[in-house]
């Protein structure tokens, strides 16, 4: 359903008038902005079904990152992460998604996202590691990724680390109600520039929740007033990826899912998932 121009008297499907939420996104609309169709604003169950999967996706980063350490292979770390999923009957979403063969990514260094596990991968001191995991409970998804430095890294990748984790805040910081995608962009963006570094422009946050992934497509670049307008109910990802070099990147041709930056320099992301309340976002994950 798309709202149309609102004459008087309007009345919504089953004689219900429209609630003031529908009235704000009726008036965005009429001004020209893309505003989110009624099946991406979650009801309470399931809301609450998201909140539920996102404890267990928190407890698995939880656990990796008591674990991860120098020596260690990315498989293994895919391994807790497939054991703890399974032993609280819930299902790592990556595993088999459009072919993908392990339970999380782990992008190491210059590897921007989509980094698969393997035995002959091994954390070396200096590396640092996003691991990202999307957890499936009850048919609800929650989506979160973390970076870990393995001991002792240069002064430049601990800063791209922090930059990059000071973006997701600042993107959670920017969100309120009834601002668009292109808001927190900006202000993302901004930041990343300040400290000397860049954001990828190729690959962005979602909606989520329902699926693994809906709209709206959350670039963490972009223009105030831009974007999906954001309203209370609604469930999304900010995954700001930050690079030391230049924002290209380039997906490798041998598995076709590790993305990598164009110059492989390093790059960073943190990611939780946040539900748009009528005061600001929650986070679902942490």
């Amino acid at each position: 359903m798309r709202f149309d121009k609102y004459p008087k008297n309007w009345r919504v499907k089953g004689g219900q008038p429209l609630t003031e939420m529908d009235k704000k996104i009726l008036f965005f609309q009429n001004k020209g902005h893309l505003v989110p169709s009624p099946d991406l604003i979650k009801t309470p169950e399931q809301i609450e079904g998201i909140r539920k999967s996102g404890v267990i996706n928190t407890g698995v980063l939880d656990l990796v990152a008591s674990e991860i350490k120098e020596g260690m292979s990315t498989a293994a770390i895919d391994k807790l992460v497939y054991d703890y999923t399974m032993d609280h009957h819930a299902i790592p979403a990556c595993l088999g998604y459009e072919g993908f063969p392990k339970s999380c990514c782990t992008s190491i260094n210059e590897v921007v996202c989509h980094g698969i596990p393997n035995e002959k991968e091994i954390l070396k001191p200096g590396d640092i590691i996003n691991v990202d995991c999307t957890t499936i409970l009850d048919g609800y998804y929650a989506d979160a990724s973390r970076m870990f430095i393995i001991g002792e890294t240069t002064p430049e990748k601990k800063k791209l680390v922090d930059v990059a984790w000071e973006c997701l805040k600042i993107g959670e910081e920017t969100c309120k109600p009834y601002c668009f995608v292109g808001d927190l962009g900006n202000a993302i963006a901004k930041h990343a520039h300040k400290n000397g570094f860049s954001v990828v422009r190729d690959l962005c946050g979602h909606g989520v929740g329902n699926e693994f992934h809906e709209e709206p497509e959350v670039e963490h670049y972009g223009k105030k007033g831009t974007g999906m307008l954001l309203v209370p109910g609604m469930v999304f990802t900010i995954e700001p990826m930050i690079n030391m070099g230049d924002w290209e990147v380039f997906v490798d041709s041998e598995d076709n899912w590790t993305v990598i930056t164009d110059d492989e320099l390093p790059s960073a992301q943190w990611e939780h998932t946040f539900l748009m309340t009528e005061t600001g976002v929650e986070i679902l994950t942490h």
